[in-house]
């Protein structure tokens, strides 16, 4: 019988076996290990720079079809559906700046004084480079994105948008079979880098602390979107949210918003949605509505920020945020998604290195399933409450033609 291991677990072991062996080889003789670390930093450099060269085509592949499915719809159901999941994904980005940056200074403490890349020892050098160049840039490759999408939008180009369907099922092959399979080694070389220049017991320790805010976040956000439901619908939102557990559960399970839209489509119903609303809201939502993951995306780039010496600023956080909601439109079926649909902002907006996009992902990873949990679950509570403005609207627009008659 096969043993499958979960992507979580691999990260973690990856993780552990990274600290393991780079406090043991250097008792046991420097040079191998000096070697060892080296040959790591190596495989690194291969992976980031294939990992850059992607994410121009991962913005193309996933933005692009997105914006261009958008355009699909019921006119006013599609737009109360599109203003109030990006309203709530920009509403999580805000919360989380303001608590990561108010929280984690005091509790990183002294761990910003010395960057990651500078402590202790020196971090090994590749033994060789080898340049990947993107096709264009991530600001490029988002304006072209936005410009593809929007047209195929207008014109209904079925052609373009079966071309971008079939780029997008591609460019989620790669990450699926290449980028994500790679990816606990890359993240094993960035550890193993860090114990051998002295830094990991720090980064660690700012792991749990992050890991603990988001949790409490998520259920905040939750909190608040229910709260907003339930005084529109007349429910009670500890009611609605109960009704919503398995579907967060399903989701923890499957680290998907996807593959828990049976489930998610099954408890909003029973919430009190109707049957119209939910079944057109509930898989628009499952794209575009990304509340946990921005929470995660924001609060782990804080962290990141801070271990090295950088500051955090709110000028520099909106823009960002507001990005992060368009840009993890259409994000892969696959975990970790919004983060590789993301690291292009990070690098271009918050001047983020590899090895800051590694322990990026390395955070985000660790918690990815609560994340989606708490996207699917939030998409409950904004049915609820575009059901009760769509239900509004119609009553209004029945009146009114009674009236004109």
């Amino acid at each position: 019988m096969k043993i499958k291991i979960g992507l979580i677990w691999r990260i973690l072991i990856a993780i552990g076996l990274a600290v393991g062996l780079g406090m043991l080889f250097p008792k046991i003789h420097e040079g191998f290990a000096d070697w060892f670390v080296r040959l790591a930093t190596t495989f690194n450099m291969i992976f980031g720079g294939f990992l850059n060269f992607v994410v121009p085509l991962i913005i193309i592949a996933f933005i692009a079809p997105g914006i261009a499915k958008l355009g699909k719809g019921s006119g006013k159901l599609l737009g109360l559906a599109t203003v109030f999941a990006y309203a709530s994904t920009i509403i999580a980005g805000i919360l989380a700046y303001f608590t990561a940056s108010s929280l984690l200074p005091n509790l990183i403490g002294n761990i910003g004084a010395a960057s990651v890349e500078n402590a202790g020892k020196a971090p090994a050098e590749a033994f060789f480079e080898i340049e990947m160049t993107p096709i264009m840039g991530v600001m490029s490759a988002l304006l072209l994105a936005f410009l593809l999408g929007i047209g195929m939008a207008s014109i209904g180009s079925k052609s373009m948008l079966g071309f971008f369907e079939e780029l997008n099922v591609l460019i989620e092959k790669v990450i699926a079979f290449i980028i994500i399979p790679l990816l606990p080694f890359h993240i094993f070389g960035i550890f193993l880098n860090m114990t051998y220049s002295g830094e990991v017991a720090r980064v660690l320790s700012v792991f749990a602390m992050v890991f603990v805010m988001i949790i409490a976040l998520h259920f905040i956000m939750l909190a608040l979107q229910y709260t907003v439901a339930g005084s529109l619908s007349g429910r009670n939102p500890f009611v609605l949210m109960k009704k919503m557990i398995p579907a967060y559960l399903t989701a923890i399970g499957t680290q998907s918003s996807a593959a828990t839209i049976p489930v998610t489509l099954k408890q909003t119903k029973e919430a009190g949605a109707s049957n119209r609303v939910t079944d057109f809201t509930v898989p628009l939502f499952a794209t575009i509505h990304l509340s946990g993951s921005t929470i995660t995306l924001v609060s782990c780039s804080i962290g990141v920020m801070l271990m090295n010496g950088m500051t955090v600023e709110f000028s520099s956080y909106l823009p960002f945020i507001f990005m992060l909601g368009v840009t993890m439109i259409a994000a892969p079926g696959v975990p970790g998604g919004a983060v590789m649909a993301a690291v292009g902002l990070l690098s271009s907006m918050l001047g983020f290195s590899e090895s800051m996009v590694a322990l990026m992902i390395a955070l985000y990873m660790a918690q990815d399933s609560f994340g989606t949990a708490t996207n699917v679950t939030g998409d409950g509570a904004l049915t609820l409450i575009v059901d009760r403005f769509t239900s509004e609207a119609e009553k209004v627009e029945n009146v009114a033609k009674e009236q004109s008659v």
